[in-house]
Formats: C-alpha cells, sequence, structure tokens
C-alpha cells in the first residue's frame, strides 16, 4: 500500500513537471555554454546528441509524409542548439586543459579523434575536411534548395487546394468536419515547408560553425600548448590536434544524420507507405533488374576487370530479377483463381439473362440520373466531365436558396435508356426524363425571334417551350436571329435544377434535420436543447420544414423558425397549423429571392368580390377543403397564366396574394394547374416590401391589368 502510494506521488509529480521539461532543457543548454562541464558530463551530453540524431533520423525514415513530423523544424532547431552548447564547453576544455593528454576532454573525443587521425595528423584532417564538405556542399545545399523551392511551390498551390476543397464540399463528398480537417492540413503543410526553409539554414550554419571551431581549437591550442605550457611542437601537435578533430568529429557527425534526415523530410512525397516500403516497391520492378544483371556479366567477362566481382554481382542481381518475377507470377496466379471464383459465383447466381443485381435494385441515393451511352462523354473526366460540373452550381444554389444541403446526385449509365436518353430518380420514384443530343446546341426562341432556325424541333424539357437542336456553326446565326442558345449539359442542369426545387420536400429527413440542428446548436445551443426535442419532437419539426419547403419557403433560418416554435402552444396544434404560424416569420427570405431588396414586388390579387365569395365558400366546405366550380378554377387558373406568361417576358416573377384563411386551401388548389405559382397572405408581406399589384383577378379591368 505504500508502495503503490509513493509511485503513484512520483507519477504525479512527474506529470506536473512535463510542461517546465522544455524550458528547463533550454535552460541547461544555456548554463552549458558558461559554466564549465567536467569530462564525464562532456561524455554523456555527446553520447545524447549522437543518440538524438539517430533517433530523428529514424523517425523521418518512417513517416508517411511530411506533416507526419511537423515538429521536424523546432527539434532541428533544438538538436543545433545542443551541438553548440557542446562545441562551446568541449572547446572550453580543450584549451585549457588540452595541455595534459588527448584524454583531457573525455573518452569520446578521444577515441573519435584518434580512430580517424590514426597516427598520420594530416590524413585526419583531410577526411574531416571531406565529411564537412559532404555535409556543407552537397546535403544540406541540396536540402535548402528543395525546401525553398517546395515552400514557394507550396504556397503557389494554395488557393488551388482550398478551392478543389470548398467544391468537394458543395458536391457532397465532404462532410463539413473533413473539409475543415483538410484546410488545417493545407494551412499547416504551408507553415512546415515555409518553417524548412529557413530550419535548412541551421544546418548550414552548423557546418559552418564546425570549420570555424577546429581551425581555433588546432590554431588556439598550439599557441597555448608551446607558449602558455612550453609543450614542445610535436607533442602540442598531437594532443590538440587529436582533441580538435575528435571535437569536430563528434559533433559533425550527429550534424549530418541531421542533415540526411533534413533532406529525407523535404524530399517526402505523402504516400500511404513510410519510405522503405516506397522505395522497395518502385524499384522492385523486373524490367530493371535482368539487363543490370547482363550487362554486369558483360563487364565482368572483359580481361583485365575483376571477373570474378562483376560475376559474383550479376548473378546476385539475377537472382532478384528470378525471385521478383516469380512473386509476380504468384500474385498473378491469385488474382486469377480471384477472378475465376468470382466468375464461378456469378455463374451459380445467375440463372438466365435476366438476373439482376443487388445494386441495380437496392440503389439507396436520394437522386440519382441515369444516362443512355450516347451521353456518357458529358460526364467523362478526359472531357472534363462538364455535366459533374453544372450539377455540382445547380446543388450549391438550391443549398443556399433553400437552406439545407441537397443531397449528392449518383450518376450512372443504363444500358436500357435510348443513347440520348436522361432519366431523373428521386430515391426509387422517376421523376423526369427527356431526350438531349450532346453534339448539338438548344436553341430557345426569344421575344424577337421571327425567323425559323433550320434543326430538330423539340419542347423544352424545362418549360415545355418550343426549342430547336442546331449545329454548333449556327449558334452566331441563332443568336443574331434572337434564340438563346443552351449548351446541352446546361440543359439537362437547368431541368434537374427545376426537378429538385419542386421536390425538396422529399430530400429533406429526420438526419438533414439533426444536422441543421447540431450546427445551430454551435452559436445557440440553448435555443436548440430547449426547443428539440422537448417541446417539438424532431419528427414533428421535419414534418413543419417539409410543408415550408413544398410551397418554395427557404429554411435556412432555422433560429428564427425555432424562436416562433417556442412562442407557441405546440402541444395543441397540428404540423399544417404551426407551418402557417412560422410562415409569416421566414416569408421575407422567399420574397427577397423574387424581388430584391430595393425592387417593388409584382403581386396578383383578387378582386374583393371574387375573394369574398372563395370565403364564404371556404367556411361553408369547412375541413374538406376549398371546393370550387369548375368554371370558375378555370378562369382564375387562365387569368393567372396570362398575367405569369406576361411577366416571364419582362423576366420578372409576380406572387398570389390572398387572404390568410383562405391562403393554403387556395394555395393547394392553385398550384396543381400552376406549379411555380407561390401563394402568400396579406400578413406575410412585410411593412416595409414596396409592392406592384401588376393584376387583379376577377375585375372588369383585369384584361387591362
Amino acid at each position: 500500500m505504500n508502495l503503490t502510494s509513493t509511485l503513484g506521488g512520483q507519477f504525479f509529480i512527474l506529470e506536473k513537471l512535463k510542461p517546465f521539461g522544455l524550458p528547463l532543457a533550454i535552460l541547461m543548454l544555456m548554463v552549458m555554454m558558461v559554466i564549465p562541464l567536467p569530462a564525464f558530463l562532456l561524455d554523456v551530453f555527446f553520447t545524447t546528441n549522437i543518440l538524438l540524431s539517430l533517433l530523428i533520423l529514424m523517425v523521418s525514415l518512417h513517416t508517411f509524409r511530411p506533416l507526419d513530423f511537423s515538429s521536424f523544424p523546432t527539434v532541428l532547431l533544438f538538436a543545433t542548439i545542443l551541438r553548440l552548447g557542446l562545441n562551446v564547453a568541449s572547446t572550453r576544455i580543450v584549451l585549457s586543459s588540452g595541455h595534459t593528454g588527448s584524454d583531457a576532454a573525455g573518452k569520446v573525443i578521444e577515441a573519435f579523434g584518434e580512430f580517424v587521425i590514426a597516427g598520420n595528423y594530416v590524413v585526419g584532417i583531410f577526411v574531416f575536411a571531406i565529411l564537412i564538405i559532404i555535409n556543407l556542399v552537397v546535403i544540406t545545399k541540396g536540402a535548402g534548395r528543395v525546401s525553398e523551392v517546395s515552400a514557394r511551390f507550396t504556397l503557389d498551390a494554395m488557393p488551388g487546394k482550398q478551392m478543389a476543397i470548398d467544391a468537394d464540399l458543395n458536391a457532397g463528398l465532404l462532410t463539413s468536419e473533413e473539409a475543415k480537417q483538410r484546410r488545417d492540413d493545407i494551412a499547416k503543410e504551408a507553415d512546415f515547408y515555409g518553417s524548412m526553409d529557413g530550419a535548412s539554414k541551421f544546418v548550414k550554419g552548423d557546418a559552418i560553425a564546425g570549420i570555424l571551431i577546429l581551425l581555433i581549437n588546432i590554431i588556439g591550442g598550439l599557441i597555448i600548448g608551446i607558449a602558455q605550457h612550453n609543450l614542445p611542437v610535436s607533442t602540442a601537435a598531437e594532443n590538440y590536434i587529436i582533441l580538435s578533430v575528435g571535437d569536430g568529429l563528434v559533433a559533425q557527425i550527429p550534424s549530418l544524420l541531421l542533415a540526411i534526415a533534413t533532406a529525407i523530410i523535404v524530399t517526402r512525397v505523402s504516400t500511404s507507405q513510410d519510405l522503405s516500403k516506397q522505395i522497395g516497391t518502385q524499384i522492385g520492378i523486373k524490367q530493371a533488374w535482368l539487363p543490370s544483371a547482363g550487362v554486369l556479366f558483360l563487364l565482368g567477362i572483359i580481361p583485365g576487370m575483376p571477373n570474378l566481382l562483376f560475376l559474383t554481382a550479376s548473378a546476385l542481381t539475377f537472382f532478384i530479377w528470378w525471385t521478383i518475377k516469380k512473386q509476380g507470377e504468384s500474385s498473378g496466379e491469385i488474382n486469377d483463381k480471384s477472378v475465376k471464383e468470382n466468375d464461378e459465383d456469378k455463374l451459380d447466381n445467375t440463372d438466365d439473362d435476366n438476373a439482376l443485381s443487388l445494386s441495380e435494385i437496392a440503389d439507396n441515393s436520394a437522386i440519382s440520373m441515369q444516362l443512355g451511352y450516347g451521353l456518357i462523354q458529358l460526364v467523362d473526366d478526359e472531357n472534363d466531365g462538364p455535366l459533374i460540373a453544372r450539377i455540382t452550381g445547380v446543388r450549391k444554389q438550391i443549398s443556399k436558396d433553400l437552406g439545407f444541403i441537397i443531397p449528392q446526385v449518383r450518376i450512372r449509365d443504363d444500358l436500357s435508356l435510348e443513347a440520348n436518353h436522361y432519366r431523373i430518380r428521386i430515391g426509387q420514384e422517376i421523376v423526369a426524363e427527356d431526350k438531349i443530343f450532346p453534339q448539338l446546341l438548344l436553341a430557345i426562341p426569344g421575344d424577337s425571334a421571327q425567323t425559323k432556325i433550320e434543326g430538330t424541333d423539340v419542347k423544352d424539357p424545362s418549360f415545355n417551350m418550343d426549342a430547336t437542336w442546331i449545329e454548333p456553326h449556327q449558334q452566331a446565326r441563332a443568336e443574331n436571329l434572337g434564340y438563346m442558345v443552351v449548351e446541352p449539359e446546361a440543359v439537362i442542369a437547368t431541368h434537374l435544377n427545376q426537378i429538385l426545387s419542386k421536390q425538396a420536400a422529399d430530400l429533406l429527413g429526420q438526419d438533414d434535420v439533426q444536422a441543421l440542428l447540431d450546427n445551430l446548436s454551435k452559436t445557440s445551443p440553448q435555443l436548440v436543447s430547449s426547443t428539440v426535442p422537448k417541446l417539438v419532437p424532431l419528427n414533428i419539426l421535419t414534418s413543419i420544414l417539409k410543408l415550408l419547403l413544398i410551397e418554395n419557403m427557404p429554411i435556412s433560418d432555422l433560429k428564427r423558425i425555432l424562436e416562433v416554435l417556442a412562442s407557441l402552444n405546440v402541444k395543441t396544434m397540428s404540423p399544417i397549423e404551426l407551418a402557417e404560424a412560422i410562415r409569416p416569420t421566414v416569408s421575407s427570405l422567399l420574397i427577397q429571392q423574387i424581388a430584391p431588396l430595393n425592387n417593388a414586388l409584382p403581386i396578383i390579387t383578387f378582386s374583393a368580390e371574387l375573394e369574398q365569395m372563395i370565403v364564404n365558400i371556404a367556411k361553408q366546405t369547412g375541413a374538406n377543403g376549398l371546393i370550387l366550380e369548375g368554371s370558375l378554377i378555370q378562369k382564375i387558373v387562365s387569368g393567372i397564366n396570362s398575367v405569369m406568361e406576361k411577366m416571364q417576358t419582362e423576366n420578372r416573377k409576380a406572387v398570389m396574394i390572398t387572404a390568410p384563411v383562405i391562403r393554403r386551401d387556395l394555395s393547394q388548389m392553385l398550384r396543381q394547374h400552376i406549379p411555380t405559382l407561390d401563394i402568400l397572405s396579406f400578413t406575410e408581406l412585410p411593412d416595409n416590401k414596396k409592392i406592384e399589384v401588376v393584376a387583379n383577378i376577377g375585375s372588369d379591368e383585369e384584361s387591362n391589368s
């Protein structure tokens, strides 16, 4: 019990001291440069320095991408400071105690010095100089150049990467959390390569400092040994050169290791493998090893060459080629066996040509589009997939207008369709289909188009207007004649836009609503937690939002919707009544899409007599809904259609305004005949919005309005 308590107390103390570990280490380095160290501590620190450099090199070799070792620039700085601190400490001992012998600065420096020099001072100095040149001129200079170029290219590529993330997010390929993580990775990558550009200068400066420290130790040591300690020149040279070269070598070996680690990090390509596996995979191709074995064999049979050595190398290379070849054949046999087994499974599971796979009958995509084989080119990557970009734009715009993320559109080829046909599904229901010509352009006549243009006459799939498919070379002539010319992918995208806007309520589910609530809870957590599900269950809220979307009412201001619900007696009201109560609060979102801020809102009204008659009929029918005579409905629909067509020629849109008591019943009736008609009540008009009455249905002046 006492032992456990003691160990627990020690671990607690260590945890508390952990934040102070790095600052204390930096302070110790500073102290090391000022206070003389005994030779034993110098040996310990030099050994630790070599160990640290080896660890950094091993970590660099086993990272999958540079960002996996994002702290490398800072670690490199600390390792450089440690090494320079040791150089200062060792120089003090070399110059002050070098006259006592080659072991004055510790066993590590003595061993490295005698090992390199091996009794010949000149050779030792030249070997050390070569190590410095390799470090400074080759590795450090190359790593610094790669760091500089990588930093510049990374910064230049940042805008494009950000746009790609936004495109994937809008296309539904990424969640908001994944997009945020990728943006953070891009920012970290830019910071990393920028830091590496500067950190490589540490390595270069360290190598230069090593040369200067070596010269100072040798020259200063000889002067001190001869002048102050009266040593013979040969003895002074022996002591101080061994110490100086040993000190420089002990410092330069870790420096060389860190320079190699720096070069590995900055030249590393992000993959799912460590460096050894990546290199092994890429050079392990049999086509490279057999010619190499052949060249070595030819060199081995040339008289005068070291024949045995070259022939042995050729045999070894040939053995590696044979091993790689056998491994490839084994993999091929496994793959062939897997394919054969899959084919047998298919034969077992298909009794006739009419058998279907599960993916063909269980497509769970919220939105899907099937294309005939003649339209595959519109989504082909080699042609930049123009349809994909159009669909992404449609999803983005509708999502902004309605206030929730439209699901991703799954596009598939369907050989059962005719070549140029396409089909749009919401869930499993086919909601639209038509035919386009991918090599042609669709010309839609405008108001000024008087001359008929030659081509294939059709109906525009979106608005059922007369249109003509023309050859691309006819585009200029068609535009001069007053036609609007549309690309085939734009025809499909416009049709999809119309379908998605009309079917938006079918696309919203409880998961989507929960995602909206989760997003709102980041800024209004109390409102969300006190409303859903305490006052309004998630399924009821989803039903309310669907009712709003059915009549094109945006749900983007979910905060205001929840605030209205929190103020109502929701337990005594149906979802329909709740949706009607919410509409005046969010109607301005729909109105601003129809008429910008400073423009008057075009409205269609009923004459006072006609509206009062409809109100009386609604009171009589009660819960059975609004029931009008067929002739009256036809008259109303005809009058509204005339106004809508006139407004369309002016590139404007009008809304129907009526009394609140009949608004919903009238909307259900009229939208069956005019799906694009928006019907608002008087109470849903903002007080500060200007209006323009463009028609008064049922009045004697209707035809002139």
